[in-house]
């Protein structure tokens, strides 16, 4: 079976799992006729190389799913990506400015990890944040807006893309590398109070080798804290590949004496069992786990890369026609008569109608008022009664 590497070309090592990684297709197969009923559940049977792991026993290769389950990973994978192409258009045609990072290509890790963990459970990630950001409670509107730099953005048009959060996702990170310590803290604050739940601390293979990753790899296992380690290996960093930035691309491996497990990102029932898996590992007391994605962006690092002055257009176009999380998970729904190709047309439009109408709406917000650079300082419920000014005299009353 095709590997990876060859799929894509040969600037993308194939020194680890990578390279039996095969097409969405061929990875998971149907146990057993699939019911008539839309909730009833039934086995699928993964690929025994959809994983390989470090110091710990693999997943389970047999997985429970439904037919409303994996009609709702379609219908998310589907409509975070009319998003992200949203969110392109509006950033060529100038609505929206600075820094904009897209995760086209990568659908099947945040909607793979929302599917498996619980609204009490912790995310963090970096800058390639906006399916996360609507996945754990947010909106499309709220996202759109705040690219646009909007009063209606879930950061009330003040966080721009990098920074957008809820309740239980921290963030979108400005700074390489950075969310990962934080992600060991919101871990230990978890087991201070004696919860239950995991933490996801996410970055790339590009931050991978920042020195405060080590360092919060060190605490987690000391402290053997509820996080897990999750590596989005897209293959490249900001402007190279990852054999040229770094000296061991197997990521899961990186922990030292902390487990790992890398897993096909491209295939969403795979991520869907890693993080099942992972996130009982540390539930259970195991202590962090390292979770690798090997996973692909279609576009640049942001939309000031083109991404193919250090990779060919070939390559791109041989990824999302082998390797596409969607166009995968389309092929089973269609095989496996859980959905026939205009049931899944039908859904296609509907995510993009849901976007656009997003998109027009945020269009309306108005932009941030000049007052407004006097609030969301603290915490809300946490204010002073007011807020001093450039200098002594001024002073701001809420």
């Amino acid at each position: 079976m095709a590997s990876l590497a060859r799929l894509a070309s040969r600037r993308i090592p194939a020194r680890s799992f990578v390279r039996s990684l095969q097409t969405s297709a061929d990875t998971t197969s149907l146990k057993e006729p699939a019911p008539a009923s839309q909730s009833q559940p039934f086995n699928l049977k993964l690929h025994e190389e959809s994983f390989q792991t470090f110091n710990c026993e693999m997943p389970s290769l047999e997985v429970e799913v439904t037919k409303d389950m994996l009609l709702s990973m379609y219908q998310q994978m589907t409509t975070m990506r009319r998003m992200e192409m949203a969110a392109d258009a509006l950033y060529k045609a100038k609505l929206i400015r600075g820094f904009c990072h897209l995760a086209i290509g990568q659908e099947a890790v945040s909607v793979g990890m929302e599917s498996a963990i619980t609204p009490e459970d912790r995310v963090i990630t970096s800058y390639r944040c906006h399916p996360f950001a609507v996945l754990r409670g947010g909106t499309i509107k709220g996202v759109i807006a705040e690219l646009l730099g909007r009063q209606d953005g879930m950061s009330n048009g003040k966080g721009g893309s990098m920074h957008i959060f809820t309740p239980s996702f921290f963030g979108g990170n400005g700074i390489v590398g950075a969310q990962v310590p934080l992600g060991a803290g919101i871990a230990l604050a978890q087991k201070y109070m004696g919860k239950k739940t995991a933490t996801f601390a996410m970055y790339g293979d590009g931050a991978s080798n920042q020195g405060q990753v080590f360092e919060a790899y060190n605490m987690a296992k000391l402290w053997d804290l509820p996080c897990v380690f999750v590596c989005e290996n897209n293959k490249y960093g900001m402007g190279t590949s990852d054999k040229r930035s770094s000296m061991n691309t197997e990521y899961f491996k990186r922990g030292d004496v902390i487990p790992g497990l890398q897993v096909n990102g491209m295939d969403i029932i795979a991520s869907h069992q890693a993080i099942k898996y992972a996130r009982q590992w540390v539930v259970d007391g195991k202590g962090p786990l390292l979770l690798e994605f090997v996973t692909y962006r279609y576009g640049g690092h942001s939309m000031s890369d083109p991404g193919t002055t250090y990779r060919t257009r070939e390559e791109i176009q041989r990824m999302r026609s082998t390797q596409d999380p969607i166009k995968g998970l389309q092929r089973y729904l269609e095989e496996w008569g859980v959905a026939s190709e205009e049931d899944l047309k039908k859904i296609d439009k509907a995510a993009k109608a849901e976007v656009d109408q997003a998109v027009e709406e945020a269009k309306t917000s108005p932009e941030p008022s000049t007052k407004d650079l006097w609030t969301d300082i603290y915490y809300k419920g946490t204010e002073p009664p007011y807020m001093r000014g450039r200098e002594r005299e001024e002073v701001h009353f809420f």
